[in-house]
C-alpha cells in the first residue's frame, strides 16, 4: 500500500474503533503494514503514537460525551475501554485538568481533533538513497526490548551500558577477559543497530550487533539472519544519536509518502557504524540507515 494511503488509513480506522478495543497490531493489519513500520511512520509523521492517539482522541469524545448526554460517569468510561471510573477519572482530569464531573458542569475541555494528513516538502535537500541488493547476512548482538514510545532517548543509553560493561576493556587495547568480549571483538559488534518487529504490544527487539563469523554464541547474545532481499541504504554524515534519528524522521516525512517506486516490506531496518574512522560525536561522522524495500507492483 502507498505510505501516505496506509498513515491516512490509520487515522480512518482509528477513528472508526474508538469505543472497541482495538491495538496497534489491529490497525497495522487494517493498512498492511507491520506494527513497527507503522508506528514508526505513525510517529514521526504525526508527533503521536498509535495509542497515545487513540486514548487522546477517546478522551475528548468522552468530554463531548458528558457535555450532550446525562449518562453516568461508568458508563461513559465502559463505552471508551476503562474497566473503572477511578481508572477514567485519572486519565481524563490528567487529559483535560478538569474531572468528569467538574466538566459536566462547564469546565473547560482540551480539543483533539481528529488528524488530517499532509505533506509539505520543504528545503532543497533531497534525499536520494542507493537501491542495494544484498545477499543473506547473519548479525550476532545484544538485544533489549523496547516500547516505541521511549525508544529514541532509551537506545542510546542501552549503547552507553553494553559499551561500559563489553567493550570499553577491548577498546582500551586489552585481550578479551571473557566470552562477551571475545565475541564483540571477532564478529566487531557495535558496527549494527538492528530494529526488529516480531513481537506485540507496542514493544520491538534491538540488537547491538555485529556480522557473524561463525563460533560460540554466549549464552544471551542471539543470531539474527536477514534474506536476500533489496535495502535502500541513506548515508548520514554527522554527530550521532542524532543525525540518524533526523535522517530516520526524513525517510518517513519526505522519502516514502508518494514514492512512485518502492515501498517498505520485512520487519527489520539496520543502522550502520564506521567503527574504523572517528567518533560519533564528530561532525563528519559516517553512518547509515538501511531500510528493506520491494518495488512496487
Amino acid at each position: 500500500m502507498e505510505w501516505l494511503t496506509a498513515i491516512r488509513g490509520a487515522v480512518s480506522y482509528a477513528e472508526d474503533h474508538l469505543t472497541d478495543d482495538v491495538s496497534l497490531d489491529d490497525v497495522a493489519r487494517a493498512v498492511h503494514l507491520s506494527p513497527f513500520f507503522l508506528q514508526r511512520g505513525f510517529s514521526l509523521m504525526t508527533g503521536y503514537g498509535i495509542g497515545e492517539y487513540l486514548r487522546n482522541r477517546r478522551l475528548y469524545q468522552a468530554a463531548l460525551d458528558l457535555r450532550k448526554r446525562s449518562e453516568k460517569v461508568i458508563d461513559v468510561a465502559l463505552r471508551y475501554g476503562y474497566e473503572t471510573p477511578e481508572s477514567f477519572t485519572k486519565a481524563f482530569a490528567r487529559f483535560h485538568g478538569a474531572t468528569p464531573t467538574e466538566v459536566r458542569s462547564g469546565a473547560a475541555i482540551r480539543a483533539f481533533l481528529p488528524l488530517t494528513i499532509q505533506i509539505h516538502i520543504q528545503g532543497g535537500s533531497k534525499m536520494e538513497p542507493k537501491i542495494t541488493p544484498m545477499f543473506p547476512f547473519r548479525l550476532i548482538g545484544f538485544q533489549k526490548v523496547f516500547t516505541y514510545e521511549e525508544a529514541y532517548s532509551e537506545i542510546p543509553r542501552f549503547w552507553d551500558e553494553t559499551c561500559e560493561k563489553y567493550a570499553n576493556n577491548v577498546y582500551a587495547g586489552n585481550p578479551p577477559a571473557n566470552p562477551y568480549e571475545q565475541a564483540l571483538m571477532d564478529n566487531c559488534i557495535g558496527e549494527y543497530g538492528v530494529c526488529i518487529d516480531d513481537l506485540s504490544d507496542g514493544r520491538f527487539r534491538y540488537l547491538i550487533a555485529g556480522k557473524y563469523t561463525g563460533g560460540p554464541v554466549p549464552e544471551g547474545m542471539v543470531l539474527y539472519e536477514f534474506p536476500r532481499g533489496e535495502w535502500a541504504v541513506f548515508d548520514c554524515v554527522g554527530p550521532n544519536p542524532q543525525t540518524l534519528q533526523s535522517v530516520n524522521t526524513r525517510i518517513f516525512q519526505e522519502w516514502l509518502p508518494g514514492n512512485p517506486d518502492y515501498e517498505l516490506c520485512g520487519n527489520a531496518t539496520v543502522e550502520w557504524y564506521d567503527c574504523l574512522h572517528g567518533e560519533m560525536t564528530d561532525a563528519d561522522y559516517h553512518s547509515a540507515i538501511w531500510i528493506p524495500v520491494q518495488r512496487k507492483a
